[in-house]
């Protein structure tokens, strides 16, 4: 503190001293001499720095003292020039291929990793979505080996993603840096984003940033949608698939003014094919439909410095689901037939406004303002589940340095107020939460082989009291090629247990919670530590690039709210007591083999166990073991055209399964599923810049759970139950697209 509160003070006489070092950085853009802004340029051994402007312009104190002037930028080598006097100069900067990303996907940056952040972080490009349907955000994962998808239920078809051994409430989910699937959303919130809206994804292991919030835990999984002034004028995507399931996508962009562009997001999809192909009386897949609207603003004065978005978006999503037999119309409320639905509607508006201060441009301010609402009204059989929540987020946060950009630092404060009305069957559980916080994220870089990220907020909240939040990420470069991370981070969120366990409705089980006179439910806020270690290493073998990635991520949590399925009867909720811990192993290996051919293979180990009831064992269907395997082909590009190949194996091990043994003999399960193995295949023919075709297979070799309901036949019965999904219901899908672009 002494030290800032000197360069504070003595700073600027420096600055207007007579003695000055004053110049302009440049650097090479095809075969020109163009200014560098944001170049760092500091005096050796010494705090006293500052950053090129828009121009490249800077200027810098000179004593006799400092003679050695160190000039670096991101992406290019470190120069050092020799100062005897002040004076003017002029130099260029020179790229510096080695600090590249590493390109785990050759061809259009498909998914990286990057050797200088701090943070874990897995990019994925719009290419890398394009190698499956990618029909919503929760099934865009499929080709990416640190996050896993599997279904929650045998009924709703809802995709279930897992981070680090944990499912997803435990991962902040936001668009933009905005949290966006949370409370009432968490169970089929991914799907109401569509892939052709995302632009990319960012994939951050262990504790996220302090500036997003205080429930991150397992990691961040960020998506940034397409830009109005980036994404083509006219684009159209048509989807079929042999399970029923139809989709249309638009979007239309065009330019207001100099200043302003907008665009029109439109998502369509249905399936009114009932499907059930193991003929056990129930639907494989929902009858579903979907209208999906977002219509986006984006102000852009690069002069003055300001930028800002504007998001109004608008959904209605409808579900049925249960027995073939089933007819809302008159079976609703009966025991006609065992049947449910499930209607969700959701708008809301979000923005975020940006400066940066021309004349300073390591310097800038950002708002980030969000409500939604979000009304469900759904049943299962006889059980009724409706949920209401009204959502309001804000975010302020103050960009800048400290002395020169080799420290940097974003603070701000923050807002949530979520207000939950939920009937759960007779019951009513509403309840309002709110929270006020303030945070500081402080980034160092030696402009060398280390970089670290340590934050703290502090935050009040009505039903949680006030907390603090550490987090901290760090990234050493030992050798040539190499990247070793290590991260800590502490997270506490409020869990909305009936949203986030809605499968269990579609079964005949009780919910118990065991009320300990928390302030949620009933029960105490989870809290968890995650502390990880991540090593990468790039490398070139027969003229080929490759790397290989260890990570080891550890969640320990303090309390967490126990879903305990050991009684077939309950469903039990109740804090912690006892363990609970989530270790999870990852071994990726990625290699160019030839030309426009790369592989991609990982190994991931899961041990996760809680304290229930019966003992302190592996947590319910979570496999141990899995394995991922992804092959990319590209054809050459022959006057625009070529051809896309893609191919990717899931492999999973045997997964516990809750204790059945108190059941009647047919309607008990086995200690552990099988393992399984699923295999997705897809080729895309692109024709030019304006238009592609594409043909793909899900699920090529018909894996399929046999008899995924226990007690299928008495829906109504004590043991009916549809939690019990380790793989696929319906087995093969095929399917086939095209994609329009008008440039």
């Amino acid at each position: 503190m002494k030290k800032l509160l000197f360069i504070a003070m003595f700073l600027p006489m420096m600055v207007w001293s007579q003695e000055k070092v004053e110049g302009i950085i440049l650097k090479i853009s095809g075969d020109k001499e163009v200014p560098l802004p944001g170049a760092n340029v500091f005096w050796l051994d010494t705090s006293i720095g500052t950053v090129t402007d828009f121009n490249g312009l800077f200027e810098i104190p000179y004593s006799e003292e400092n003679n050695k002037l160190i000039i670096s930028y991101v992406g290019y080598d470190n120069d050092t020039l020799t100062i005897s006097a002040p004076r003017k100069i002029r130099h260029t900067l020179q790229s510096n291929g080695t600090l590249d990303e590493v390109l785990l996907t050759k061809r259009k940056l498909a998914t990286s990793r990057s050797f200088l952040k701090a943070e874990n972080v897995i990019n994925v490009s719009s290419a890398e979505l394009l190698k499956a349907a990618c029909c919503n955000l929760s099934e865009s994962f499929e080709t990416n080996p640190s996050i896993d998808v599997n279904f929650a239920d045998a009924i709703t078809g809802t995709r279930r993603i897992r981070m680090l051994g944990l499912t997803s409430p435990y991962t902040l989910i936001t668009t933009e840096n905005i949290p966006a699937i949370r409370g009432a959303a968490q169970s089929f919130g991914l799907s109401f984003i569509p892939g052709t809206w995302v632009e990319s994804i960012q994939i951050t292991k262990g504790a996220g940033s302090v500036v997003n919030g205080f429930e991150s835990i397992a990691g961040q999984i960020n998506a940034e949608f397409v830009k109005p002034t980036t994404d083509a004028p006219l684009f159209v995507n048509a989807y079929g698939a042999v399970n029923g399931r139809f989709e249309l996508n638009a979007h239309a962009n065009t330019k207001v003014s100099d200043k302003w562009n907008t665009g029109v997001y439109l998502h369509g999809n249905t399936r009114t094919i009932k499907n059930d192909r193991n003929d056990d009386g129930f639907l494989d897949t929902p009858l579903a439909e979907q209208i999906n609207v977002m219509n986006r603003w984006q102000y852009t004065d690069p002069e003055n410095g300001f930028v800002s978005f504007i998001n109004l978006n608008f959904l209605k999503d409808n579900k049925q689901v249960g027995q073939t037999a089933f007819n809302p119309d008159t079976d609703r409320g009966t025991l006609n037939a065992w049947g449910g639905e499930i209607d969700t509607q959701r708008y809301g508006i979000s923005a975020k406004l940006g400066y940066v201060f021309p004349e300073i441009p390591y310097q800038s301010m950002g708002l980030q303002v969000a409500y939604s609402n979000h009304e469900q009204d759904s049943y299962y059989g006889l059980r009724d589940y409706n949920i209401k929540h009204n959502s309001l987020y804000a975010n302020a946060i103050f960009n800048s340095i400290i002395s020169d950009s080799r420290h940097k630092f974003k603070t701000g404060f923050g807002a949530t107020y979520d207000k939950y009305e939920e009937l759960v069957e007779s019951t009513d559980y509403g309840r309002i939460e709110n929270s006020v916080g303030a945070f500081f994220e402080y980034s160092y870089d030696d402009l060398s082989n280390f970089t670290m990220t340590a934050g703290v907020r502090v935050d009040n909240h009505n039903l949680l009291g006030t907390f603090i939040t550490p987090r901290i990420h760090a990234r050493y470069t030992p050798w040539d090629k190499a990247a070793l991370r290590v991260s800590a981070g502490r997270g506490k969120r409020s869990a909305n247990i009936f949203t986030e366990n809605q499968s269990f409705f579609a079964s005949s089980r009780q919910i118990v919670i065991d009320d300990e006179g928390g302030s949620i439910y009933g029960l105490d806020p989870e809290i968890a530590w995650n502390y990880g270690v991540s090593f990468l290493q790039g490398f070139n073998l027969f003229g080929r690039k490759g790397d290989v990635t260890f990570d080891f991520y550890r969640t320990d949590f303090t309390n967490q709210i126990v879903v305990d399925w050991g009684n077939p009867n309950e469903i039990i909720f109740s804090n912690l007591n006892g363990k609970s811990f989530a270790n999870s192993y990852q071994l990726e290996f990625n290699y160019n083999i030839i030309d426009n051919v790369d592989l991609r293979t990982a190994y991931k180990y899961y041990d996760v166990k809680t304290n229930f009831e019966n003992g302190f064992m592996q947590k319910p269907l979570t496999p141990s073991h899995r394995i991922f395997a992804n092959v990319s082909v590209e054809t050459s590009n022959k006057n625009g055209a070529f051809w896309k190949f893609d191919t990717t194996y899931n492999w999973l091990g045997k997964q516990r399964y809750p204790a059945t043994l108190s059941n009647p003999e047919p309607y008990r399960r086995d200690e552990f599923s099988p393992s399984i193995g699923t295999l997705n295949a897809q080729v895309t023919r692109v024709f030019g810049p304006a238009f592609e075709i594409y043909l793909g297979a899900e699920n090529i070799t018909d894996e399929r759970q046999d008899n995924p309901i226990i007690d299928v036949e008495n829906p109504f019965g004590s043991n009916f139950d549809t939690t019990f999904v380790y793989g696929p219901i319906f087995g093969s899908n095929y399917y086939m697209g095209l994609r329009y672009t008008l440039n």
